[in-house]
């Protein structure tokens, strides 16, 4: 397989999608009977995807996503996975965020699992709540820093951020001046005690946060920062850094939880960018997002051509973009829903 590809993951598995001239097609469509959070892949092995199923452990393709095997079969290892993050420095090193929280790392490319008992015995995180019934508090995401993976970030949602500075031997709890709501974690490169966050606004709703959705730190979560906030919609997911300049990031807002988002106006929903490392933001063209009715629930960005970028919607829309997301156009593929999405290229 050449070209452009785009791997999405959501309720039904995850699809493989290839660009041919200027047509996109979709290519397989595998493990359709698991929900896939989270997908992890590397620029070094594209055809190679870590999928964690949201009940089964992760489950591993190295052909482009047409067959899927789970290498740990049998083995004791994760079982709800909400995220996977492929280590920076190597491609058999891999973490996942577990429903109840928990952090599993594997060194063989998943064939066997350790789990890390030490984030369990962080204060507090054993006693955190989910306000739905039919979900329980987990790692949303787990990010590396770029210039020392030795340094780990989670995100628990809901449950602040969870920092490792030993590979995740032990961690600890980042809870001051934040939302417990944490659903992504973006660090600068050129400056790695730069942190960004988006938040599902929780604490900000029961009057406990002093942002909304967005967050920035200059001392490694220390201490955060409210950002974007002359805007009021605050819930986020979303958020990605240009890869040749940290000041540029961009991420999607909307009104309300989820679970609001019945009404007529819907997730009341548009797309932010900032040029000037979080200062300020502007409202980009509402083209993924169906008059803001529908939410953008993943944004990418091509490291190859970073004026290409990618939004998914929730409801399983696919839009691109060729300039910095200021025009968008709807894609003809579509897939059952959409949770993450990753671009790669072979």
């Amino acid at each position: 397989m050449s070209g452009t590809i785009l791997y999405v993951s959501g309720d039904k598995g995850v699809a493989t999608l290839k660009k041919n001239g200027g047509d996109w097609k979709l290519e397989s469509h595998g493990l359709q009977d698991w929900a896939v959070p989270k997908v992890g892949v590397t620029q070094s092995k594209p055809g190679r995807i870590f999928a964690g199923t949201r009940g089964d452990g992760v489950w591993v393709s190295e052909d482009f996503g047409n067959k899927w095997t789970k290498p740990s079969y049998g083995k004791r290892g994760p079982g709800k996975v909400r995220c996977v993050a492929v280590h920076p420095r190597d491609v058999d090193t891999i973490y996942v965020g577990g429903e109840p929280i928990d952090i599993y790392e594997s060194n063989d490319g998943a064939k066997s699992w350790t789990r890390l008992e030490s984030v369990r015995s962080v204060p507090g995180v054993a006693e955190f709540g989910y306000p739905l019934a039919n979900v329980e508090p987990h790692v949303r995401e787990i990010t590396f820093d770029l210039s020392n993976p030795n340094i780990l970030y989670a995100a628990l949602q809901v449950g602040f951020i969870l920092k490792s500075a030993d590979g995740g031997a032990t961690w600890i709890l980042l809870d001051k001046g934040l939302d417990a709501d944490v659903h992504a974690i973006v660090i600068d490169p050129e400056n790695s005690k730069r942190l960004f966050i988006a938040s599902g606004g929780d604490s900000y709703r029961a009057g406990q946060a002093p942002g909304r959705a967005l967050y920035l730190s200059e001392d490694g979560g220390d201490s955060w920062s409210p950002t974007a906030m002359n805007y009021n919609e605050e819930y986020s997911v979303p958020l990605v850094m240009h890869p040749k300049n940290p000041k540029v990031l961009y991420t999607a807002l909307a009104h309300g939880s989820p679970g609001s988002w019945r009404r007529a106006t819907g997730a009341e929903s548009y797309l932010l960018k900032t040029t000037d490392g979080g200062k300020s933001w502007q409202k980009l063209s509402d083209g993924p997002n169906d008059g803001g009715k529908s939410f953008t629930e993943v944004l990418v960005i091509d490291d190859e051509a970073p004026n290409q970028m990618y939004a998914g919607t929730r409801g399983g829309d696919i839009f691109s973009s060729d300039d910095g997301g200021e025009s968008w156009r709807k894609l003809s593929v579509k897939v059952p829903s959409i949770s993450d999405m990753r671009c790669v290229h072979a």
